[in-house]
């Protein structure tokens, strides 16, 4: 088996260049660090660095090796901030994962409830897309992360533990004065016509419009590509298009766009909000206190409703005349 503490030296070898300085870096001297090397290559059986004139470089077998030791560095890591957060809930360092629309949302507000809470813990948050906060759940870079699904991609991974904390439906978003809030009823398939303002094409919310269009019976028409959601307002609220988004995408809404709500019986996808930890490491004291509020400001958000008033809608107006 190999050594735990030479592998982490080899990875500070290859990330530095130097095995003098990996040595600095893990406490020892430059002849131990070479004599513990030496040792590594008798257990892997095979040479994993050549040293240069000026400092190392790693052979194939040492790359791939280091890239491992990574990975065992990141998870020692976690483990120590564990221990710490078990000795106490008041202190330690809890580490959360979370998508741009979380971290405009629910998350400010449970963070500062948290901090009130428990002013000795440090919270450290990662921002990542769906993939990079699944990877960080399983490298032990966070404890928990914030993630979404849609029901045509389901966070199925036995390797985590999900909680699932509301359901964020998907909203239209038209100009202050547009004719569409005179209808009686939301349908996509009276939308067929209108111009629409996308997020750019390798966004999950472009993919949205074109599912729910396409179930509806028609392609949309795009006018805009835009790069984030007071971008995407401001060209609906220019008059270019109108636009779908999660609600919870829209907190921060401009005065001169409204939110319309679709019917039951509309074919506008629902994502769902999960909060995931792996499901191997069992969940520190800091980590179920954070739980117990993001389930609490979940139900805030939750229980606004999806009634026009608190989506941000005025009193219906009458079409405009053309």
């Amino acid at each position: 088996m190999l050594n735990v503490r030479r592998l982490l030296l080899l990875t500070e070898a290859a990330e530095r260049g130097s095995l003098t300085a990996a040595a600095e870096a893990m406490g020892m001297t430059t002849s131990a660090a070479s004599q513990q090397m030496s040792l590594l290559e008798r257990e892997a059986g095979q040479p994993l660095i050549e040293r240069l004139p000026r400092g190392i470089r790693t052979t194939p077998a040492g790359a791939a090796l280091a890239e491992r030791g990574r990975a065992v560095r990141r998870e020692l890591r976690a483990a120590e901030a564990d221990l710490e957060s078990f000795a106490d809930l008041d202190q330690g360092t809890l580490r959360l994962g979370s998508f741009p629309t979380a971290s405009a949302s629910l998350l400010p507000l449970a963070l500062t409830r948290f901090s009130h809470r428990h002013p000795g813990v440090r919270t450290v948050v990662h921002a990542g897309v769906l993939d990079q906060l699944r990877e960080m759940l399983h490298t032990g870079e966070v404890e928990q992360a914030l993630l979404w699904d849609y029901e045509w991609n389901r966070v199925d991974d036995a390797a985590l533990t999900l909680t699932h904390l509301l359901d964020d439906p998907t909203v239209l978003v038209v100009a202050a004065d547009s004719p569409l809030r005179a209808l009686p009823s939301l349908r996509l398939g009276d939308l067929a016509e209108q111009e629409w303002i996308i997020r750019a094409d390798n966004h999950p919310v472009a993919d949205v419009l074109r599912r729910s269009c396409r179930r509806a019976g028609f392609e949309p028409r795009i006018a805009y590509a835009s790069h984030d959601y007071q971008e995407a307002q401001a060209m609906v609220a220019a008059g270019l298009g109108i636009a779908l988004a999660p609600r919870l995408a829209l907190t921060s809404r401009r005065s001169d766009v409204r939110l319309l709500p679709f019917g039951s019986d509309v074919p506008a996808p629902t994502r769902r909000i999960l909060l995931a930890r792996a499901a191997s490491r069992a969940a520190t004291p800091p980590a179920q206190a954070m739980a117990r509020v993001l389930r609490d400001v979940a139900q805030k958000f939750t229980s606004a409703g999806l009634d026009r008033t608190q989506l941000g809608a005025v009193p219906r107006v009458p079409p405009r005349r053309t």
